[in-house]
């Protein structure tokens, strides 16, 4: 197999950040040797989460065997998941903002057709459900456990307790059409053709305000990972959890 160096788009800090967290532990376990150091797999692990590499391209790149890169980078996203915020760390984080904005993607994986819990209608794909909080710039603040990709955004909002942590914490919120009916300080858009015209303004103000939103989803996807998931559906909550740690220590 052919070999070529690479490049990842990432600064050292995360790396160095990635190394502390595998360093310490291997400490706590007692780890007295690895076929990579803690910053080689660190390299690994980011390999993985922020360009997509497989397990096959990782193992010849790395020279170890598939079954110690999947140890490694399972390993990583389970450090790194226990370190991501949960809803109501994060609402308390952003009580100072003057909003939020609520929006749900859809993160492609690997089915088949016949999968029909994870296949989305509006998409006409396979997917996960994942609904995220950003803040009035479009800043990453929040992501949610996955869902399969046939709920709907209201209903995984809902089985999340977005809504009633927002109207808790009295935080205004701007989402799409598909919240709509969400209630409590969430505000949607007015659905419909022939509206009256200020109806029309209220839209056009109200989508300015959440495309910001969509700066979040891009970030989200520029962990190329997270453009085409071929691991297990059990696995995805922890990697999304994984990502939003490594971005929010890189944007800090």
């Amino acid at each position: 197999m052919l070999v070529y160096p690479s490049s990842i788009d990432l600064s050292t800090r995360t790396l160095r950040f990635l190394t502390g967290q595998l360093t310490a532990r291997r400490r706590e376990f007692g780890t007295r040797w690895r076929r990579l150091p803690a910053a080689r797999q660190a390299l690994l692990d980011l390999a993985h989460l922020r360009c997509g590499d497989t397990y096959a391209q990782l193992a010849a790149g790395f020279g170890i065997g598939i079954a110690t890169v999947f140890r490694y980078i399972r390993e990583a996203v389970d450090i790194l998941a226990t370190l991501a915020p949960s809803l109501a760390e994060a609402i308390k984080a952003i009580r100072a903002k003057a909003f939020v904005i609520l929006d749900g993607t859809l993160l492609p994986i690997d089915r088949i057709a016949a999968d029909t819990l994870y296949h989305s209608g509006k998409h006409k794909r396979h997917g996960m459900n994942v609904q995220v909080l950003t803040d009035p710039f479009g800043r990453l603040l929040w992501a949610s456990p996955s869902l399969p990709g046939s709920t709907h955004d209201l209903t995984a909002a809902r089985q999340h307790g977005i809504i009633e942590a927002l109207a808790e914490a009295g935080l205004k919120c701007w989402a799409d059409k598909a919240h709509q009916g969400a209630g409590g300080t969430v505000r949607v858009p007015f659905r419909g053709r022939r509206l009256k015209r200020w109806k029309r303004c209220h839209n056009t103000t109200h989508a300015k305000i959440r495309c910001l939103g969509e700066q979040a989803m891009a970030t989200l996807k520029g962990w190329r990972l997270l453009r085409k998931l071929r691991c297990s559906t059990n696995r995805i909550t922890d990697v999304v959890k994984a990502v939003l740690v490594l971005h929010h220590h890189a944007s800090a």
